[in-house]
């Protein structure tokens, strides 16, 4: 009896579960704007789990039905700039992807960088993402490229409009006013870094790396001859600015002790040669700036040209774009969505049911 008990259970709890997958595969709208696209149960419930993850709180069914609602708007965005021949390289979507995130760390990282950091706190960029948005690194590239196609189509629409959104002298110094304390210099090093590879033969690398940095040190070469001679000779050198940042350091690779150490020497310091498992490397301290508070004629870090008058005015007048952007979005949305390019398979009661999950 209790064989069979259990087996009707395992029925009942299968059955349950195709039922559930039944309902995920339930179509809900269909766009048909330049191509039939549905919008399946599945594809809600990830949109509405990342503003779940964001908000910190789940949504209602009217919520939903807004999120829902905003997906039919998208696709025929995003269908009306496919019609127009509008696209964007994978390469563009990595490079604002990569931009969010250097903005997040408050340093620029490659995403090798980046990952190489999380792992070291135990973590990754696919978990701190998952956890975040409810994406993937993948998955979060797709919805950003969908996005930037869709702004660039929207910007071609209604480029004349967009132009003439400009900030006022009177709103940069309103801006800057409000967020003065924001308006600052972090310590900054300005690093000449020179790497040898070990490759296949450690002893001619380590060789190598001894023989640029004795040349370096007794002036027989500069900095600008060692970086001219890298491509050529195999190896790599290069100067920038970097912050005195846990992330500042990561991206070349040193620990924060190590940047904080740097940072202590005198302009013209040069470090004894490191190894680490793939390379020789010295480094050179070829400058320093200590951190200060910015007044709007002063430039936003070292060595740019940027003042942070102009920075502010570049950054609202690409908010105010933005802004404008998003409103005029609506708006094509708005003229796009007509009965014959939008069929609601579910209304009323039969859509209220299917959004009914997990309350």
């Amino acid at each position: 009896m209790k064989k069979i008990i259990s087996a009707l259970s395992i029925l009942l709890l299968a059955a349950g579960m195709a039922f559930a997958q039944s309902n995920d595969l339930q179509v809900l709208t269909i766009v048909k704007y330049n191509k039939s696209e549905s919008i399946t149960v599945k594809q809600l419930k990830t949109r509405c789990d990342t503003y779940e993850k964001q908000l910190g709180q789940k949504l209602t069914i009217e919520q939903k039905k807004q999120v829902l609602s905003a997906l039919v708007d998208e696709k025929l965005v995003l269908q009306a700039a496919a019609k127009a021949g509008i696209s964007i390289p994978d390469s563009t979507v990595d490079q604002y992807f990569m931009q969010a995130m250097s903005q997040s760390v408050g340093a620029v990282v490659t995403e090798k960088q980046l990952n190489d950091l999380l792992k070291a706190q135990n973590t990754s960029l696919d978990a701190e993402l998952l956890k975040q948005t409810g994406m993937n690194v993948a998955d979060y590239k797709v919805f950003l490229k969908n996005q930037l196609i869709a702004q660039q189509y929207v910007i071609q629409l209604r480029q004349e409009q967009i132009q003439a959104v400009a900030p006022t002298d009177a709103e940069i110094r309103a801006f800057y006013e409000g967020n003065k304390a924001s308006f600052v210099w972090p310590d900054y090093v300005k690093l000449f870094a020179v790497g040898v590879r070990k490759d296949s033969n450690p002893d001619a690398a380590k060789n190598k790396i001894n023989e640029l940095r004795n040349k370096y040190v007794d002036k027989k070469l500069t900095k600008e001859q060692i970086i001219a001679q890298s491509t050529a000779e195999g190896y790599t050198a290069s100067e920038g600015i970097l912050p005195k940042t846990e992330a500042g350091a990561a991206q070349i690779g040193l620990t924060y002790q190590s940047i904080l150490y740097i940072y202590e020497m005198e302009k013209g310091y040069v470090s004894e040669i490191t190894e680490t498992d793939e390379a020789f490397i010295f480094l050179a301290l070829t400058d320093k700036y200590a951190a200060k508070i910015l007044s709007l004629s002063d430039i936003v870090q070292p060595e740019s040209t940027t003042t942070v008058y102009e920075y502010i005015r570049q950054n609202l007048a690409s908010s105010k774009a933005q802004a404008y952007i998003e409103q005029a979005a609506q708006v094509v949305a708005d003229e796009l969505r007509k009965p014959e390019y939008v069929e609601e398979k579910k209304t009323g009661d039969a859509l209220d049911k299917l959004l009914n999950w997990g309350d």
